[in-house]
């Protein structure tokens, strides 16, 4: 998908976690609604073929690492403003209930899921401002909102990003800075739940067996709805679910 003629009209959208899934398909939906994109995830080359693709631009970022952070703001020096940034990286890992808890893989999820978006967003909050009408958008997901087996560390994490999406959006609102959410249910794409399961491609496609999950484009396409309202618009939490899935744990699976 090529670059919208006038990507400068909307102004720089950065888009973290932008090498896979429905952060690569967020960048080619903002770039073709008139953003210049600035692809940034820890697997440069991935970035680097999407920018080309686009017409954007690629930095490495690993949303974990304070100095990757640093060396993001580095990079964008020559852009004296971002209108958009939106938070994609992420992730989720293991299935055990609260008493059983990898400590390490909980730490993982808050380190990428919420202090990620943390430390991203306040590296590039003088851009956000410059530009006088600054965006934020998270990436979160129907596991900030309600609970379900097997999903401890990983709600855990989603609920206290949209405590820090609905702080933030008090804190700012003022500033005509906007915050939204976008809240995904079950999305299928290349690799969340096969980095969930371990790499287990069997137990990653059981997910998705005999229903009709939706995929990283049709999420892309509410980013860019949500990026593309009137400045003084700002659309604060959308959840975006298959037809098939009621919650987190209730999906009717018609194929089986």
């Amino acid at each position: 998908m090529p670059a919208s003629t006038d990507a400068a009209r909307r102004g720089t959208a950065l888009v973290t976690g932008a090498s896979s899934g429905i952060g690569a398909a967020s960048a080619r939906a903002l770039a073709a609604a008139g953003f210049h994109v600035v692809c940034a995830a820890r697997r440069l080359e991935r970035c680097e073929e999407l920018a080309a693709e686009i017409g954007g631009r690629a930095v490495r970022l690993d949303v974990t690492d304070d100095a990757s952070v640093a060396a993001l703001d580095e990079a964008l020096a020559d852009l004296p403003s971002v209108e958009l940034v939106l938070h994609c990286a992420g992730g989720a890992l293991g299935l055990e209930p609260v008493v059983e808890a990898d400590l390490d893989a909980w730490r993982w999820m808050y380190e990428c899921n919420v202090l990620g978006v943390v430390r991203v967003t306040r590296a590039l909050m003088p851009r956000l401002r410059a530009g006088g009408a600054g965006h934020v958008v998270v990436m979160g997901s129907i596991a900030g909102s309600e609970v379900y087996p097997g999903g401890a560390g990983y709600v855990a994490s989603k609920h206290a990003l949209r405590a820090v999406a609905e702080t933030l959006r008090w804190e700012l609102h003022a500033e005509g800075i906007r915050v939204s959410e976008v809240a995904p249910g079950m999305v299928e794409t290349d690799e969340f739940s096969l980095v969930r399961f371990g790499g287990d491609a069997e137990r990653a496609a059981a997910v998705y067996a005999g229903t009709q999950p939706i995929h990283a484009e049709d999420v892309a396409e509410v980013v860019a709805f949500v990026a593309t309202r009137p400045a003084h618009v700002d659309v604060d939490r959308v959840v975006v679910k298959p037809v098939f899935q009621a919650n987190g744990h209730v999906v009717h699976r018609p194929g089986r």
